[in-house]
């Protein structure tokens, strides 16, 4: 997302931010920013996050409140419409139940976990989020075509062999071992987890593309897979060549883990302070 159009949608989401007490949004006004056409498909997305809220131990009632509002339909005509108002920590969950691939849905997860009124803050936000998206895409993508391999008789160690070697062919012949030694990670920690974020769509890329090739051509057994994984990794490794980017000469990022349990304290912390808010919200009203 190009930067003028973040400081468009930012604006804009600040623009229908309403407060009583607390920050909150209505749900009609939210769904056609965060990308989507049809409230019939946002109703959807707002039921998974408060099924979320309520797993998390909220109370949805806090953080999803019905309402009615008056719409005016033109002249003077006005009709009564169901609307939700939702909590900071309600369009958070939204945005997390939402379309990932909506462009909207990954800046909506940064702008609603945080309070900043930085943009650069923000796009950092999204450039972890992504990374950390295209990071879990690739766990199940390697789980279906592992799952895929012991089906079409290769052996737990075969399959082992297969990924190393389709790491080979994507980083240009080094094993992952010496990609480990060369961006100086740990043995016992996966390579995945410090790789950009354009490796980790490579790699997701070229593990999908061999799964699906071997579903299409009906391959079995280990050596006509294990060419098929060296063709399209190949492949890949050829694209982002053309474009200069070599993937073994690119530097180590941040541990998917540690941002992963900075955002879960963000989470928590976003809980925190919206419950005190709504406690003093509710605490001035009784006065």
């Amino acid at each position: 997302m190009e930067s003028k159009q973040l400081k468009l949608l930012f604006q804009t989401l600040d623009d229908i931010r309403h407060q009583n007490g607390i920050d909150f949004w209505f749900a009609r006004e939210l769904f056609p920013l965060l990308g989507y056409s049809r409230w019939e498909s946002f109703e959807s997305v707002i039921e998974r996050a408060k099924e979320a809220c309520s797993n998390s131990g909220g109370n949805v009632k806090d953080h999803f409140q019905d309402v009615t509002k008056m719409v005016k339909l033109g002249s003077d005509a006005r009709r009564q419409t169901p609307d939700i108002k939702l909590t900071r920590y309600a369009c958070y969950l939204i945005a997390i139940n939402g379309d990932p691939r909506k462009e909207q849905i990954a800046f909506a997860q940064a702008y609603f976990i945080t309070q900043t009124r930085k943009i650069e803050v923000l796009q950092q936000k999204m450039i972890e989020l992504e990374r950390i998206d295209s990071r879990e895409k690739l766990v199940v993508t390697e789980k279906e075509f592992s799952a895929l391999l012991y089906y079409r008789g290769v052996s737990g160690k075969g399959i082992g062999i297969i990924r190393s070697y389709g790491d080979r062919v994507l980083f240009g012949g080094k094993s992952t071992d010496e990609m480990k030694k060369n961006l100086g990670i740990s043995k016992k920690d996966p390579l995945a987890d410090f790789l950009p974020n354009v490796t980790l769509k490579a790699k997701d890329l070229a593990t999908a593309m061999t799964t699906e090739n071997t579903r299409a051509k009906n391959l079995n057994g280990m050596d006509p897979i294990l060419n098929e994984h060296i063709s399209t990794n190949k492949s890949v490794r050829e694209a982002l060549v053309k474009s200069n980017i070599h993937p073994e000469k690119l530097p180590a990022s941040e541990d998917i883990k540690k941002i992963k349990s900075r955002h879960k304290k963000e989470l928590r912390e976003l809980q925190k302070r919206q419950q005190k808010e709504l406690l003093e919200a509710r605490s001035v009203i009784k006065k």
